[in-house]
């Protein structure tokens, strides 16, 4: 009756608030879901942040680190995937994370993934790539987390793009408006990242004066659709950073030496990808700069489902 499973955070190519059309790729940080369910009079009703499923059943949430955090999103993916594959169960469940929330680093994908696929394992349904003796395919249990974050409010597009990305591992080009898998590559990246210590929501993006760099968010897109990624990366920081007041010269600071650089989702991180010691140079710069600053890797086997410890 216990579920655990972990996916990996990720970091943006395109942003897909200008034109639907997104690509990120996963990086080596992760969150880990515990599920266990429970018998539909089992809960006890003590735990933070409890909510009801349309079943009458309970689900409470518990974020480790942070006692006050909204637990609505990972709450919401585990009574939809009971809703789908369970028996009106009801369930706790608990996420520890070394991914910075509201950093742009894609925290909520990672969790949404990882509640998904953590409750499956709980209801003893297999999750593959598409086998015959899976039940559920690890987009499909992707797009149930893309689902809780739209009813949830807690991103504009629905982060099929960075969901993918998380789930699948490599580095993956969508169509968020259909939650269509656009073109998927397994990369081996090296990665730096520069994380301020402001924070940024998703849900609070001006999407107005992102679509008005839809021209160039185009361009970026047909650039990792023809597999240019650190170009589109590129052309995407520079549009972003202008269009949600973000500086440029963190993205200066790293050109010409690496291979592309971005602001992160809605920021406030920032992403650059190259020759490991190009990227070490660079961090150099950007330690300079208030926040954290780290080196880290592409992952490739993106969200899975963990043995019990």
């Amino acid at each position: 009756m216990d579920g655990r499973a972990s996916a990996p955070a990720a970091g943006t190519v395109v942003n897909a608030l200008a034109t639907g059309t997104g690509s990120a790729f996963a990086i080596d940080a992760e969150t880990t879901a515990t599920v266990t369910l429970l018998d539909r009079d089992g809960g006890d009703g003590s735990a933070a942040g409890e909510s009801e499923n349309t079943d009458g059943a309970r689900v409470a949430g518990e974020i480790a680190g942070a006692p006050d955090a909204d637990t609505r999103l990972i709450e919401r993916c585990v009574e939809l995937a009971i809703e789908g594959y369970g028996d009106g169960q009801g369930a706790r469940v608990h996420t520890e994370s070394d991914v910075p929330m509201a950093a742009g680093l894609k925290s909520s994908s990672a969790a949404a993934n990882a509640a998904v696929l953590a409750t499956l394992d709980a209801l003893g349904v297999p999750v593959g790539d598409g086998g015959r003796r899976e039940a559920v395919s690890r987009i499909d249990a992707a797009r149930l987390g893309v689902r809780a974050a739209r009813e949830g409010g807690v991103t504009v597009t629905g982060a099929f793009d960075d969901a993918s990305a998380s789930v699948l591992g490599g580095v993956t080009v969508t169509d968020n408006a259909a939650d269509e898998l656009l073109a998927h590559e397994d990369v081996a990246w090296d990665v730096l990242v520069w994380t301020p210590e402001e924070r940024a929501f998703s849900a609070d993006a001006d999407v107005e004066r992102c679509r008005r760099v839809a021209p160039i968010a185009e361009i970026a897109a047909a650039l990792a659709l023809d597999g240019r990624y650190g170009r589109a990366m590129t052309v995407n920081g520079l549009a972003f950073s202008a269009a949600l007041d973000f500086p440029a010269e963190p993205l200066v600071a790293a050109l010409p030496d690496v291979s592309g650089v971005s602001l992160s989702g809605t920021g406030p991180s920032y992403t650059a990808v190259g020759e490991r010691a190009a990227l070490t140079k660079v961090q150099e710069v950007w330690d300079e700069y208030e926040g954290t600053t780290w080196l880290t890797t592409t992952r490739t086997d993106g969200a899975q489902v963990r043995p019990e410890m």
